[in-house]
């Protein structure tokens, strides 16, 4: 994608808001937890092993759309300009993660499943909504196309053995084999499905047709399963929140200082290292950014949908584009102010 079509990029009014739409799908989900009490039972009745048929059907459509991000081809491209690759890899794989565990021991001692919530959000770089803040920072989409990409692909070897890492550190007991079983499903079967079905379609349909009408139609379907696995997961905790609703802000502050120390770092560490603008911001928000979805879909395979673990990351969402956005217009401020090398 050139530079001029990346510049005319915007989120949508609904992705824009999305921290408004997932407030809302919490209150309805609450709503539901006291109008029908027994549609926790419900759901449960439908499922194999800690996972229902519904909620495992929302987390592929959740899933699915963002495996279609991977380029292979663009990973020849590695050499080009590795620094800031390499700088992204650091900052998602070695500075985020321990950050995260490092807030949670701060603040939440004592709180298991709200630790491993962090630990879930801090292990998990972001491969789908960064195109979307990279084109709005009118930043190097070329960068963020190969990152994005290198991140499926990393994700998918990493992500279990940090997160069984991070939890030894903690003395967290974790099943092996779940978190293996659970990375396949929610990684490795979307990526497999992902592509097959995107080079059949685009043999059958095109290039043009698969980017601009079937992506389109997926990613919408992708936050409608989103929402709606939000529903379900607070209509099914609903009455612990209301007992315990300090739960939801206690997770928010390592969270959100978490952010602003990763931020930080990659604002600064792009400096040093001399990184002109459209790289350095690239560098910045997928270095700063989490993969929301992975991480819910793992905390409800861990310790179930009605689990403290769960709530606790969606808040990793909530937070998450408008976090992203301040980025972006920061990123804008300190371009204007000769931060980065023209």
């Amino acid at each position: 994608m050139s530079e001029e079509e990346g510049e005319g990029r915007t989120i949508s009014f609904f992705e824009k808001f999305l921290p408004l739409w997932v407030g809302l799908c919490i209150l309805i989900g609450i709503i539901l937890s006291q109008v029908i009490p027994g549609i926790s039972q419900a759901i449960n009745s439908f499922s194999i092993g800690q996972i229902s048929i519904p909620i495992g059907i929302c987390l592929f459509l959740m899933m699915y759309p963002a495996m279609l991000n991977l380029q292979v081809s663009e990973l020849k491209k590695l050499g080009k300009n590795p620094k800031p690759i390499i700088l992204t890899l650091v900052s998602n794989w070695l500075v985020a993660p321990f950050i995260g565990l490092l807030m949670a021991r701060i603040f939440l001692q004592g709180y298991e499943q709200l630790v491993f919530a962090i630990i879930l959000l801090s292990a998990s770089p972001c491969t789908a909504m960064v195109l979307v803040w990279g084109w709005m920072a009118k930043g190097n989409q070329e960068q963020n196309v190969v990152n994005t990409s290198l991140n499926t692909i990393t994700i998918i070897f990493g992500y279990a053995p940090m997160v069984a890492l991070l939890t030894g550190i903690q003395n967290i007991p974790v099943d092996w084999l779940l978190l293996l079983v659970s990375v396949f499903i929610f990684i490795g079967l979307p990526l497999l499905i992902g592509i097959i079905s995107k080079r059949l379609l685009i043999s059958s349909k095109g290039v043009d047709w698969f980017n601009n009408i079937y992506r389109p139609i997926v990613g919408k379907i992708s936050i409608m399963a989103l929402l709606t696995t939000l529903v379900l997961l607070f209509s099914m905790n609903g009455n612990v929140l209301i007992t315990n609703p300090g739960y939801l802000l206690l997770i928010s502050i390592p969270l959100l200082l978490g952010f602003v120390i990763v931020v930080g770092y990659n604002i600064i560490i792009t400096k040093l290292f001399k990184l002109k603008y459209r790289e350095a911001i690239i560098t910045v928000i997928i270095g700063s950014s989490s993969h929301f979805e992975i991480a819910i879909a793992t905390a409800i395979a861990m310790y179930g949908i009605g689990s403290i673990a769960a709530l606790g990351t969606t808040m990793g969402l909530f937070w998450e584009v408008p976090v992203m956005l301040l980025i972006v217009y920061l990123g804008r401020f300190l371009r204007k102010r000769g931060f980065w090398k023209s």
